[in-house]
């Protein structure tokens, strides 16, 4: 279930009484915790469920934590504290050029990592102003609301999937402008797709359906034959 709006924090470490107690500590100071015993799943669940922040440990069995931060960084720019060996400061360069936020060696002090997450927390939030504007795209008579996850048109709202709302997130910024394919595939990248996959055609046809319920039948994604789609504004 998505907590957007709330504190979620992911806690990835295979580590059981570690997870324990900092969820608890963590708990204890107005963050929710999911934790998650590797990495299998954390892509897909931050997906769905939209973390503010992710705890990795980078010494995990199997796949380890640099490449859970790889995957990751593939599919979504979550603020992401990396937890490493005493000394291992090849791991801590390595997984800053992947794109961690910080990172803080084992052991240390639960009230430094909540210092950190704060920290990395208040890095990631947009000023006043543009957090207000960043909420909506408007292009044309259609307004994209972010927070909302919404289509609307002369007062008709419709909701999106998380993938609709990326494609059309996507289309609606870049107005006029045609988007292949792949560059498409890129936007809204997930498990659903492969490097061919066509279902990409279903998500659009679905997102031109909800449009245009909205906007009195009004089309405004354009297909151009050959290359991809494009939102098209009014004339």
């Amino acid at each position: 279930m998505s907590q957007r709006g709330g504190k979620l924090v992911f806690l990835v470490d295979d580590d059981a009484k570690l997870r324990k107690l900092l969820a608890k500590f963590l708990s204890e100071n107005e963050f929710q915790v999911r934790e998650f015993g590797d990495g299998r799943e954390v892509c897909e669940s931050i997906a769905a469920d939209e973390p503010a922040a992710v705890i990795l440990d980078v010494m995990m069995p199997g796949e380890n934590g640099l490449q859970v931060l790889e995957r990751i960084r593939k599919v979504s720019e979550v603020p992401v504290i990396m937890l490493t060996a005493k000394g291992e400061d090849q791991d801590r360069i390595y997984g800053l050029e992947l794109g961690a936020d910080d990172y803080l060696p084992k052991p240390f002090n639960p009230r430094e990592l909540l210092a950190r997450i704060n920290a990395v927390l208040r890095r990631s939030l947009p000023k006043a102003g543009e957090q207000a504007l960043a909420q909506t795209v408007v292009a044309g008579s259609f307004v994209l609301n972010r927070s909302r996850r919404t289509v609307s048109a002369g007062g008709a709202e419709a909701e999106l999937s998380l993938t609709e709302f990326k494609l059309l997130d996507a289309l609606m910024t870049r107005p006029g402008m045609v988007l292949t394919r792949d560059e498409l595939l890129n936007f809204a990248r997930g498990k659903e797709f492969g490097a061919f996959d066509r279902s990409i055609d279903v998500h659009i046809s679905k997102l031109r359906s909800k449009t245009e319920a909205v906007s009195g039948g009004k089309r405004c994604i354009k297909t151009v034959w050959g290359s991809g789609y494009m939102f098209e504004v009014d004339a």
